[in-house]
């Protein structure tokens, strides 16, 4: 896309985009008041509508729960910064604009949540979603990426992991951690929230050493239809958490 800086700058400050970068920082901090983040690691992005190949990001240096909207940055598909008055990390984006442009998701949130993480570095890899309630929501959503490859340090490993996600909105990905993917911030962070409890459910059921008891498919894959055919609460939760968190 040829723009002049001036037009993105249009962007960057245009209303529709003002909105989005509020919600993905709000979404850091949020993740950061869970329990979700890890240093100044890792990155949540969503795309602009209308434009394919322009992402909103976090910036590179930042704790998730110092980030404002004025923060986030405006890249392209390859990481270039276009707007924003930080850095980007260089490898930022080899993950993210991979899954945006392949996977063709707009919300991608990744994580070294550690429930999530603790799970893929077991013999399953994943979320038993016959287990809890929480666990059911992800019924048939997650794909497996149990290839790991070190870290994502150019684009063919980012490809790699989004092709492994063969549609799915979520992503345990092997010794590393996880993707959780949506059409809008306010869905995608609740599933990130609810996936880090459904894990954390399980890992503390398992270290009981008791027999765990799931339920059938067909009842989980019910919840999941439950869960995922009405996102009021899912809207109402991030609402909540614009209203108490700084």
């Amino acid at each position: 896309m040829n723009m002049t800086a001036s037009a993105y700058e249009e962007i960057f400050h245009s209303s529709v985009v003002t909105k989005l970068r509020a919600d993905l920082a709000l979404a850091l901090r949020a993740a950061a008041h869970h329990g979700l983040g890890e240093g100044v690691c890792n990155h949540f992005s969503i795309a602009v509508a209308g434009n394919d190949s322009l992402f909103l990001l976090n910036p590179r240096g930042l704790l998730w729960s110092e980030v404002q909207a004025d923060d986030i940055v405006l890249i392209d598909d390859a990481g270039t910064k276009l707007a924003g008055r930080h850095d980007v990390e260089p490898t930022a984006m080899f993950i993210h604009a991979a899954i945006h442009r392949i996977a063709r998701k707009a919300c991608v949130l990744h994580t070294h949540m550690p429930y999530a993480t603790a799970l893929t570095l077991t013999e399953g890899r994943t979320l038993d979603t016959t287990l809890s309630q929480n666990a059911m929501r992800f019924h048939g959503r997650i794909a497996v990426d149990d290839s790991y490859n070190g870290l994502a340090l150019d684009a063919s490993e980012g490809e790699r992991i989004a092709r492994a996600m063969n549609g799915a909105d979520v992503a345990f990905l092997g010794n590393h951690g996880v993707v959780v993917c949506g059409p809008r911030i306010d869905h995608a962070y609740d599933d990130l929230y609810y996936l880090e409890r459904a894990c954390a459910s399980q890992v503390i059921a398992e270290s009981t050493g008791r027999r765990l008891v799931p339920v059938d498919e067909a009842l989980a894959s019910r919840v999941a239809e439950q869960t995922t055919g009405e996102r009021l609460q899912s809207e109402l939760f991030f609402e909540a958490l614009r209203r108490t968190l700084p």
